[in-house]
């Protein structure tokens, strides 16, 4: 897939992974439309949307469709991380993950859906994580939602293969941005984002099913999902104690 002249929404695109790709697609001439929260942060044509509010992303989809004439290729990247603590259990906290990364995603399928059945062609990019293929310390919410994700994509995957619409996942591993500057563990093998876009943009010229990477630690965690529940758990459990004081 050559993305010159296609016409790409991307949303949570006023920083990092978002922001990158703006400028990534733009850079390889494709007509961009930028959506988050916070349109003056926008470059390109900017459309406001709060990807937690239904009407929100329905009419900013809109008003990007009467704007390019259609959305060929729609990147849904926003995105919420923050650690959570058993000890003080928050379960708004964790509504707040499940409304941004997995209803967010919702949102965004349900309205572009309808234009990509009319043309019966299209592509939906869903910006997941490598945290979505096992439970991590302190990521209940976040790995929750991140494999709800990527079930969520898979099963379209197959429906709307027939309607000529392909589905792409990406599954980044830890990239320099906001949502990391405040992790205090180590985290391997970090990419920037414009690194990040970079690999996404070739990875839906290529019409990947799955984008992952870095290489390295997607095939470690691949590597991870065969290891039997009670092993993996006992092994961070070990790892945890040598870190504790």
């Amino acid at each position: 897939m050559n993305l010159a002249g296609k016409r790409v929404w991307v949303t949570g695109a006023s920083r990092g992974i978002g922001q990158a790709l703006v400028r990534e697609l733009a850079a390889r001439g494709a007509r961009v439309a930028a959506s988050a929260r916070d349109a003056e942060a926008l470059e390109q044509l900017a459309v406001a949307a709060d990807v937690t509010d239904r009407a929100s992303v329905l009419d900013a989809v809109s008003r990007i469709e009467a704007e390019l004439g259609g959305i060929d290729v729609a990147i849904l990247n926003a995105g919420y991380w923050r650690q959570m603590d058993v000890a003080a259990w928050d379960t708004e906290e964790f509504r707040r993950h499940v409304d941004t990364n997995l209803i967010g995603m919702v949102h965004g399928v349900e309205a572009v859906l309808p234009g990509m059945r009319r043309r019966r062609s299209g592509v939906i990019v869903g910006v997941s994580s490598l945290a979505g293929l096992r439970g991590f310390p302190r990521s209940e919410a976040y790995s929750t939602t991140k494999a709800a994700q990527i079930t969520l994509l898979e099963s379209l995957r197959i429906d709307l293969a027939e309607l000529g619409i392909r589905v792409q996942t990406v599954l980044p591993g830890f990239v320099r941005t906001g949502l990391t500057e405040a992790n205090a563990f180590r985290m391997p093998l970090m990419l920037e984002p414009q690194d990040a876009a970079r690999r996404i943009a070739r990875g839906i010229e290529r019409e990947s099913a799955v984008i992952a990477f870095p290489l390295p630690m997607a095939v470690g965690m691949q590597l991870a999902r065969a290891v039997p529940s009670g092993l993996y758990a006992s092994a961070w459990a070990r790892r945890l104690r040598r870190r504790s004081p």
